[in-house]
């Protein structure tokens, strides 16, 4: 597995700590950057890509370092987060990278994760036999025509600069992006969102089963130059042993919410303000911060988040982000923020974790639905329930799937659909909402322990299409 190093510092890593980190490999190397250069890459002679270094996070929010690295990391929040990654496919690399870290901490103080790693001796890195690679359109551990193969080996797998970017560079070159991590590594929410946007698979390689996919547990093998799963005579895909033997977290369950809305594109919108509502209703606080990737590091604000999204409307990009709450409530968002010719949309996925000393609040869904649909022109909402880790992240191993909870249409959805046929629905369970001249419709699909509720939502969905 790829070794991954990263310097936690109290002070700013500045020009001067940057570039004695980026001398660590001598003066041979080359040096590029990506992600409009929030990504620095350094290059052997030949064009081969070594480490990445990602310009350094200042993470201003409690329990993000925890979060993502473990309880046993001597650093917590304020911190600066320095995170370089050396790939394996040159064996001097994981040294670099330890020694790029080891030399920010040495300057500026703080520590590394792993602990161990640091060190500031400089790494000559030999230039490859024979002709050599070249220069590769992807910093990947492994890259053939059918697909960009990372090795990851971190409790947890997040949406970090260096990872969304290489994504965005994978789409285009029509390869599969595979992660390849051991069976004790996770994924977090952002990651999971973002890994399903592309063609893209989670491999987990066991040292009892094999390698199989850490989302539905099906066996796979190398093959035509990628992971592909096992196909036996029959035609039935075998799953992992220790795809259906996981433990799971007794007594913890995770509430899903999916909110969208529509806001006019006006010079005072305010972005974000859906997202807060929910969770002041479902929490009693509004979120700890937000960014555009993970390590999530700046504190909340609705305003800062609306620039940069104003921003990237004005040339034609999408914002995509990621929130998260306090270390004792566990919650974390993403937002896709974009232009169409209905206004401004926000596609908000929200998860909670609970255990048993405390329940998912299923009572409060139909005040903030109303709260949502009055004061946050809510096109609609769906939320579910589902026994899960309360520390929203996704193990390898096999999880009951969500069951629905409730439904909501907003009051232009109901208008467009005719009021009157969006209040005929009586199965599953109606309420109307708002103002009688502009109502929403809420409809109670069941308790969560039910899994015929997919059927009533299949049901409303039906009803609902019938008068379009």
């Amino acid at each position: 597995m790829t070794q991954d190093v990263i310097a936690l510092t109290p002070q700013m890593p500045d020009a001067r700590s940057m570039l004695a980190g980026l001398y660590a490999g001598g003066p041979d190397l080359r040096v590029s950057s990506s992600a409009e250069g929030a990504v620095v890459h350094l290059h052997a002679e030949d064009g081969r890509p070594v480490v990445t270094v990602d310009v350094p996070l200042f993470v201003q929010v409690p329990g993000e370092v925890s979060r993502l690295l473990g309880t046993g990391v001597e650093a917590e929040a304020p911190v600066w987060w320095t995170e370089v990654r050396a790939t394996t496919s040159i064996a001097e690399a994981g040294h670099l990278a330890g020694s790029v870290a080891g030399r920010l901490t040495s300057l500026l103080g703080g520590s590394t994760w792993p602990h161990d790693a640091a060190h500031t001796s400089i790494v000559a890195v030999p230039s490859a036999d024979g002709d050599g690679p070249v220069d590769s359109p992807l910093a990947v551990d492994v890259l053939t025509p059918r697909a960009a193969v990372i090795l990851m080996d971190r409790p947890v797998v997040a949406a970090t600069t260096w990872l969304t970017d290489v994504m965005q560079s994978t789409i285009p070159s029509g390869r599969e992006l595979q992660i390849v991590t051991p069976p004790g590594t996770r994924l977090t929410l952002p990651t999971r969102k973002l890994l399903a946007k592309v063609p893209g698979r989670w491999v987990v390689q066991h040292p009892e089963c094999g390698y199989y996919d850490g989302l539905t547990g099906a066996v796979l093998h190398w093959h035509e130059d990628r992971f592909v799963e096992v196909t036996p005579a029959d035609g039935r895909t075998p799953l992992a042993d220790a795809f259906q033997t996981g433990a799971l977290a007794r007594d913890e369950q995770q509430l899903h919410l999916s909110i969208r809305t529509i806001h006019p594109a006006t010079d005072d919108l305010l972005l974000g303000g859906a997202l807060e509502a929910a969770w002041q209703t479902l929490t009693g606080t509004p979120p700890a911060g937000w960014s555009s990737a993970e390590p999530v590091n700046l504190p909340w604000a609705p305003r800062q988040l609306t620039e940069l999204a104003r921003t990237r409307a004005q040339k034609c990009v999408s914002t995509w982000l990621v929130a998260v709450g306090a270390p004792d409530r566990p919650a974390i968002a993403t937002c896709r923020v974009i232009h169409t010719p209905a206004g401004i949309e926000e596609h908000i996925s929200l998860a909670l974790g609970y255990t048993t000393d405390r329940i998912a609040p299923l009572d409060v869904l139909p005040e903030l639905a109303e709260t949502l649909a009055t004061r946050h022109n809510l096109t609609s909402m769906l939320t579910h329930l589902r026994p899960a880790r309360a520390d929203l992240t996704t193990p390898p191993h096999h999880e009951p799937p969500p069951v629905p909870l409730s439904f909501t249409l907003g009051p232009d959805a109901v208008h467009r659909l005719g009021r009157a046929h969006a209040e005929s629905v009586q199965h599953p369970r109606s309420t109307r909402l708002g103002p009688a001249g502009r109502p929403a419709m809420h409809y109670t699909l069941g308790d969560g322990t039910d899994p015929s509720a997919w059927h009533h939502i299949q049901h409303l969905d039906n009803r609902l299409k019938a008068s379009q």
